[in-house]
């Protein structure tokens, strides 16, 4: 069958998205992580049997049938030497699913497997699926844990809506098993929930966001913390708050976990996100915090202010000025990669190590909370290192 001449050129173009080298920006640096001029993955990394039907008698015009309007909000795994992402896909259709795009590199290159993932459809009330997290835990299995949207049928609102806690496990990123949802007594609905790698004291150990309503977090108060049983059946009784919403903080509004934490000697580290309110509207940021090894719960060190936010044109897209993270692989020499979208339109990496990252969170100082107080923290700041600027002259 003779396709139609427009499939070799955007197909050529496909190819081309997928063969580009990513490179280091250079016009940015803290020390602390690079950046990489270019996403890992947009809407374009999409295959075009995807999108088009490639009967020409079905589709004279080379229209697209089922575009794709944003590729976000990534799990991420070291899997057989690959750097796969599972990726919350948006369809025009405003209906997000997830896909599985693998990468030699961890930078560039990432291709989508031929078919995304089909969920077991367990839950007939769920209406939209996302931001799936991957935790490879210690009983063997991938566990991803995901937002499993439902409609609201409690009020009389056509965008109301509750948000749970799916869950599905894994060997292999192709064959899923379908888990009940996740149950916390206290907590009408949940978003953003990270399963620890390990088991705490037996069981369990789960990263919540207690929320009242669909976007707001009402009496939330922060990241919560839960053991439970059983993952075929989790049921957590209590939460515990770990990383608190703070008053004229980046986590004012709100904050979640983010990737699964990353086990060092000396703590958790965790790359969270949080969100305040601005003219603009919601600002979401990245940042980090770290929990006790004994006690996943406690928090140790907390570095002041946000550790990565959206520049340049990240700060464009569907919901401007965001970054999100739910995905960040650490390779066998400490080389740490954070999968993070901007403005919920598409993906891009920051690529830093062990070492920095807990340079960072235990070095660098904590909120004061107050201006005066920030003033004085950066004014002592200046004055050791006039001293040392001196110094060095002499």
């Amino acid at each position: 069958m003779k396709l139609h001449p427009n499939y070799y050129k955007e197909l050529e173009r496909y190819n081309a998205v997928l063969a580009k080298k990513n490179r280091v920006d250079r016009s940015f640096y803290n020390g602390i992580y690079e950046r990489w001029e270019d996403p890992v993955i947009t809407r374009d990394n999409i295959p075009l049997f995807w999108k088009y039907d490639l009967d020409p008698v079905a589709n004279p015009f080379f229209e697209e049938r089922l575009g794709v309007n944003a590729t976000m909000n990534s799990g991420a795994i070291k899997l057989n030497g690959k750097y796969c992402l599972v990726v919350r896909v948006e369809g025009n259709d405003r209906k997000s699913f997830f896909a599985v795009a693998e990468s030699e590199t961890g930078v560039d290159g990432f291709r989508f497997r031929d078919y995304p993932i089909l969920l077991p459809d367990t839950c007939p009330e769920e209406t939209n699926v996302y931001d799936m997290r991957l935790t490879q835990h210690e009983d063997g299995w991938i566990y991803g844990v995901f937002c499993s949207e439902s409609k609201d049928r409690s009020v009389n609102d056509l965008s109301a809506a509750v948000a749970a806690a799916g869950i599905v496990r894994t060997k292999d990123l192709e064959h899923w098993e379908r888990l009940d949802n996740l149950t916390t007594l206290n907590s009408p609905q949940q978003r953003n929930v990270v399963l620890h790698p390990e088991f705490v004291n037996g069981k369990y150990a789960f990263y919540t966001r207690p929320m009242d309503d669909f976007i707001d977090t009402g009496s939330g108060g922060g990241i919560g913390f839960g053991l439970c049983d059983d993952i075929t059946h989790a049921v957590i009784d209590e939460e515990k708050i770990t990383s608190m919403r703070r008053y004229h903080t980046i986590t004012e509004v709100k904050n979640g976990a983010g990737a699964v934490p990353i086990k060092t000697d000396k703590g958790w580290i965790h790359i969270a996100h949080g969100v305040r309110n601005t003219a603009a509207g919601l600002r979401y940021v990245l940042y980090l915090f770290a929990t006790a090894l004994d006690d996943p719960s406690r928090v140790i060190a907390e570095p002041s202010g946000m550790f990565l936010g959206p520049r340049g044109g990240e700060r464009v897209g569907d919901v401007s000025n965001v970054t999100f993270t739910n995905g960040a692989i650490v390779d066998d020499d400490g080389r740490v990669f954070i999968y993070y979208a901007s403005s919920d339109t598409r993906m891009h990496v920051a690529t830093t190590d062990v070492e920095r990252l807990k340079d960072c969170v235990f070095n660098t100082p904590e909120d004061p909370l107050r201006s005066v107080k920030c003033v004085e923290q950066r004014c002592e700041l200046i004055r050791k290192n006039l001293e040392i600027l001196r110094d060095s002259k002499e």
